[in-house]
């Protein structure tokens, strides 16, 4: 079959993550595919009122794309797959989470790269959207998904210091490791604190834990990620930090 990555035509399910003008009627959109990673091309006739809804980022398409040398920008139609992000427009909150969760893929992913965990961590993440309650929660879980998948994922399976599995209430800044209550005690104004969710889905949400979440997130992406390439965190993500606090929901 040959590697997917490397073939000129092909066709797959995928999520959008950004779409940009480009020309009259045309736009540069970016794709997250499951086998591709990060793919981008031109979609003529993205201007058009038919199409607008589904280049919305977390809109889920079927791609069919063509490119005449490989490395080079390619062309591509794109076929809606569901309602899409259209069933969040009365949630302006959920509609911020998926801003940034498609803004931070966008912006961490390499170009053609397959990162399957990335693909089925934002759809994860979508499919929780409508449940207010949980999805600011399981997007932290998507960040620190998308480091794991990066490489850079945080090991908050033991103290980094004594090796114990209990009672890990802090991140190290420094190497992303958890710490425990007792070892991180005389340096706990230098540490990050680990909420109980990110160490399991039972662990239940208190206030500030979305918060201490997005902080130890945040934190890594930009150290890991954006800062060697010199860039800062999305705006999309800054936004959300903002929409998170003014609805008392960190």
């Amino acid at each position: 079959m040959g590697n997917p990555r490397l073939s000129l035509e092909w066709e797959d399910e995928a999520y959008v993550l950004s779409a940009r003008s480009h020309g009259e009627t045309g736009a540069i959109v970016e794709l997250l595919t499951e086998a591709r990673g990060k793919v981008a091309a031109h979609v003529a006739g993205a201007a058009s009122r038919r199409m607008k809804p589904f280049l919305q980022p977390g809109a889920r398409v079927i791609v069919r794309y063509r490119a005449k040398v490989e490395g080079q920008l390619g062309s591509a139609t794109l076929e809606p797959m569901g309602e899409g992000p259209s069933s969040l427009f009365d949630d302006r909150l959920a509609l911020a989470g998926l801003s940034a969760a498609a803004a931070v893929a966008a912006a961490a992913l390499p170009e053609r790269e397959a990162h399957p965990g990335a693909f089925h961590a934002l759809e994860a993440l979508i499919r929780v959207l409508e449940i207010p309650e949980i999805w600011p929660a399981v997007y932290v879980r998507y960040e620190a998904g998308l480091l794991q998948e990066l490489g850079f994922g945080l090991d908050l399976s033991k103290c980094a210091a004594t090796g114990a599995f209990d009672d890990l209430v802090y991140v190290s800044p420094r190497t992303g490791r958890a710490v425990s209550r007792e070892a991180g005690k005389p340096y706990h104004d230098k540490l990050l604190p680990l909420p109980p969710f990110m160490l399991s889905s039972q662990g239940g949400l208190a206030e500030g834990d979305v918060k201490a979440g997005l902080d130890i997130t945040g934190h890594f992406l930009e150290q890991f990620v954006f800062g060697p390439l010199n860039r800062p965190l999305p705006p999309a993500r800054l936004w959300l930090l903002d929409r998170l606090t003014e609805a008392g929901r960190l």
